[in-house]
């Protein structure tokens, strides 16, 4: 199977039993767990069908290349992850939340980006296919789940995208610190980018010159600069926030 990819740790291998099972290959289960997290992975397995190995922790190492995989693992079909941008729009019911990460490379980067982003209740997260981590084991172990969750769409001309967004109504900003306004003083209540630059680049001129708005991040303390994963949690809290005020909650 060309789109086989291994997954470890309960958190990745979770989020594709209870919302992707049929992406499930099959399950590598330490057979020391005698535990409540393990048996409920062996009866929710054995109701979707998916075949589990309990096999020995030198097998689990051999696999996972010892990584902390928490003594389970399983081969997931990637193919089954695709989830087009048309679909994500069309299901919808208050406007569009994006994450557009341009030029992240570094899957520790990736997987916080999409564990923010999951949390924030951001609808979809975007990369070109030619400048992005893509989706590996270390992605959906730091992402805790949220790689299984999250759709996760690379799409080849990252500027052709940001112009049928538009198109479609949607508010593309970005952010950097030579910027029109700032986070808080930017209306965020209705369907919005957020476009987010890679580690150390930021983003490149042509995804720049695509944005609607430029916006900066207010700094209050010493630091001059913050990680991406970072910088995504802040502004999609801060376009929540401001969604939950404009619907009175």
């Amino acid at each position: 199977m060309s789109n086989k990819r291994l997954i470890h740790g309960f958190h990745a291998l979770n989020a594709r039993l209870w919302q992707n099972p049929k992406s499930l290959v099959e399950i590598y289960l330490s057979g020391g767990r005698q535990d409540a997290r393990a048996r409920e992975v062996l009866d929710k397995a054995e109701q979707e069908e998916v075949k589990v190995h309990l096999v020995d922790k030198a097998r689990l190492d051999s696999l996972t290349g010892n990584a902390r995989h928490q003594g389970v693992a399983a081969w997931i079909d990637a193919s089954r992850n695709f989830v087009a941008l048309d679909d994500v729009l069309e299901s919808l019911k208050e406007p569009p939340l994006l994450l557009i990460l341009d030029g992240v490379t570094d899957p520790h980067n990736l997987g916080a980006c999409l564990r923010v982003a999951d949390a924030m209740g951001a609808h979809a997260v975007l990369a070109p296919k030619d400048r992005s981590a893509g989706i590996n084991a270390t992605v959906s172990k730091v992402a805790c789940g949220a790689a299984e969750a999250v759709p996760y769409i690379t799409v080849t001309n990252l500027a052709r995208t940001l112009r049928d967004l538009k198109d479609a109504g949607v508010w593309i900003a970005g952010t950097t610190m030579e910027a029109d306004t700032d986070l808080f003083h930017f209306d965020q209540s209705g369907a919005l980018a957020w476009v987010m630059g890679a580690e150390g680049e930021g983003m490149r001129r042509l995804t720049r010159e695509h944005c609607d708005v430029l916006v900066s991040i207010p700094m209050f303390g010493s630091v001059e600069s913050l990680n991406v994963s970072v910088s995504s949690g802040i502004v999609l809290a801060e376009s929540r926030r401001q969604r939950l005020l404009k619907a009175g909650a």
